[in-house]
């Protein structure tokens, strides 16, 4: 009787967030936003790619698909939508940009480095909201225009640059297919169990940034360079600190990401530039450390 009660109000959630999807005038956000967003499932997820900013670490120019790409991501919730994300500043665009989101009602979740040693230095701004989409994808738009992240997206004719990896063997070993994405290949790796904040299941957990990433560029010869963030709970985060610097791979931040999310999780972001399918079997001995699933 309980798992029938249950599977009632899971498919009655269902209905209220389609409900919700198409109460949402999604153009209005586009046109406000300047760009079209991906959509997966009910998740309209827009990119801000820092692509002003020419980066640099041990010698690699990053993409911005591989440490540069701040989004926000908007779901339908009761009263309009939650939205999160994570922008991409330099330091001196931080405090400017934060005064105008505060001032336009949005919450600043954490501010935080993902690596060490890049020049520029890049800084990452989270931020959230809830209640009208239009609201706050005006209030996103007045905040990032006191940085110089770019405000409408640029038209690009050229074909994206080929990742001279082997992605079918990066698959394998990850236990997750891949996405190549702006020359970097890129996975999505979930937890085996939800994930909520203020009582709402995050799903899809890729677009909306709790699951773990892992992000290669190649960098030539077979080698690429590595980043994302381990998303873990707290008894897993020094089991898999451990076996990343077995590993050679270097831990460069550890923080949380949200304030109310169910179960508390913790980011742990990390950087290599090495053999790909080394690197590979050392986030997969990582991944077996954690509650991430695994085809």
């Amino acid at each position: 009787m309980r798992k029938t009660i249950s599977a009632l109000i899971g498919i009655g959630a269902c209905f209220i967030a389609s409900a919700h999807a198409q109460d949402v005038d999604w153009q209005k956000v586009d046109d406000t936003l300047g760009r079209k967003p991906a959509v997966t499932g009910d998740v309209h997820r827009y990119g801000f790619p820092r692509t002003d900013l020419t980066v640099t670490l041990d010698g690699v120019t990053i993409k911005p698909a591989l440490a540069l790409g701040g989004w926000v991501a908007f779901k339908p919730a009761h009263g309009g939508v939650m939205a999160m994300g994570d922008l991409v500043l330099l330091e001196s665009e931080i405090n400017p940009v934060m005064a105008k989101m505060i001032a336009n009602g949005l919450e600043i979740t954490a501010v935080h480095n993902h690596l060490l040693g890049a020049s520029p230095a890049t800084f990452y701004l989270h931020v959230a909201g809830h209640g009208d989409p239009v609201r706050i994808a005006a209030a996103l738009k007045d905040a990032l225009a006191e940085s110089k992240t770019l405000l409408s997206a640029p038209a690009s004719t050229a074909a994206p640059p080929a990742v001279d990896l082997d992605t079918a063997r990066l698959d394998n070993i990850i236990g997750v297919k891949g996405q190549a994405t702006g020359g970097v290949y890129q996975f999505n790796v979930p937890r085996r169990d939800p994930v909520t904040e203020h009582g709402m299941q995050l799903n899809p957990v890729g677009p909306l940034g709790v699951a773990t990433a892992v992000n290669f560029q190649p960098t030539g010869g077979g080698k690429a360079a590595i980043t994302g963030d381990f998303v873990l709970t707290g008894d897993e985060v020094n089991p898999v600190i451990k076996v990343l610097r077995s590993h050679g791979i270097t831990v460069t931040a550890l923080h949380s990401h949200m304030l109310d999310e169910q179960p508390r999780l913790f980011f742990m972001h990390f950087w290599a530039n090495d053999d790909a399918i080394k690197l590979a079997s050392g986030v997969r001995a990582a991944l077996d450390k954690t509650a991430s699933t695994k085809s």
